[in-house]
């Protein structure tokens, strides 16, 4: 086997973050493009190193004319490799990007499940967190949407999902994939620029290059890395703020719906970040999407309003209202 100076990065990476233990069960996601290829490759050659037991899932989402033969490639890769291979397609073509993602995690996390998988492994990338910084900095996002994708979450109990690339750039997987001669299946989709996020791959990320900076995807996807940091700092800190105003004692109460009350002179100490942190954490409980920047601004003014004063009612028909030292949701 070539050990290469990729094959020391991911190593490191992986023990440095923890990302996995010796021995345990890894579903590769492998689409059959570049970055899952370089993926599986490391993979395979570090499992030796680690004990693993590897699997490759692949998504058919039937949004091609190819997609069937896609997966027959990648199916005679796993068979050359000797790995389990697992197949999931779609009932029916899947249209949207948010569809598809929503859709290949449930099949991905089923695959997993069914076979005694602790962890999904995806082949993200740093191009891949610096696009979705861009995109979501374009439709309008705090820290969180701005840390972009993390190195692992929890994606059901007992399954993590990991990202095990997220300092490798596209063009780096490239050159792997090349070196090693690894069939990559080159997907169509990828040039659409119907795609918001392929006008960004296509257009904005190599204007921004050559115009202001070659190593802009690094830089960002550094960026994102600092404020994933931030981000879990500032969260943590905003549960404590919120059990405090709620008076909550143990961490199962925490989750009381409607009615609920905070208390405003516990909030009014707190920096106006953790206020809104905080508001947010508290909507995120009684509506069915995620609040909006209008919703949790209307909220946070409520800690310093007069008394007797009130929001309009919020998606699902909850008012807020101030009653003394309190803020009653209701």
């Amino acid at each position: 086997m070539v050990w290469t100076p990729l094959h020391a990065k991911i190593h490191r990476t992986i023990r440095s973050r923890h990302l996995f233990e010796r021995n345990q069960r890894l579903l590769v996601a492998v689409s059959g493009g570049q970055d899952s290829l370089c993926l599986i490759k490391l993979i395979l050659d570090l499992q030796s190193k680690w004990g693993w037991y590897l699997g490759i899932a692949h998504c058919d989402h039937r949004w091609r004319s190819d997609s069937e033969a896609n997966a027959h490639h990648v199916e005679n890769l796993a068979k050359t490799w000797g790995i389990s291979f697992y197949l999931e397609t779609a009932n029916k073509p899947i249209n949207s990007e948010a569809a598809a993602r929503d859709w290949r995690y449930q099949a991905l996390s089923a695959i997993a499940q069914a076979n005694n998988y602790q962890y999904i492994v995806t082949g993200h990338t740093a191009s891949d967190r610096a696009e979705t910084l861009l995109y979501n900095l374009i439709r309008g996002t705090g820290a969180d949407g701005l840390q972009a994708l993390t190195w692992q979450r929890p994606l059901t109990t007992g399954i993590m999902l990991v990202r095990p690339l997220l300092e490798i750039t596209r063009s780096q997987t490239e050159q792997f994939c090349q070196e090693f001669k690894l069939p990559i299946w080159e997907d169509s989709t990828n040039q659409d620029l119907q795609y918001a996020r392929n006008r960004i791959r296509q257009e904005l990320i190599p204007y921004l290059q050559v115009n202001f900076n070659p190593q802009v995807e690094s830089a960002l996807a550094q960026t994102a890395e600092l404020l994933q940091a931030e981000v879990e700092y500032l969260e943590k800190a905003a549960q404590e703020l919120r059990d405090g105003a709620l008076g909550v004692r143990h961490e199962e109460d925490s989750l009381t719906l409607l009615p609920l009350r905070l208390n405003r002179r516990v909030l009014q100490k707190a920096p106006l970040a953790l206020q809104r942190r905080v508001m947010r954490q508290v909507l995120q409980q009684i509506l069915t999407d995620a609040p909006s920047f209008e919703h949790i601004e209307k909220l946070t003014a409520l800690i310093i309003a007069p008394n007797r004063s009130q929001t309009d009612p919020f998606p699902g028909g909850a008012i807020a209202q101030v009653e003394g030292d309190w803020i009653c949701l209701k």
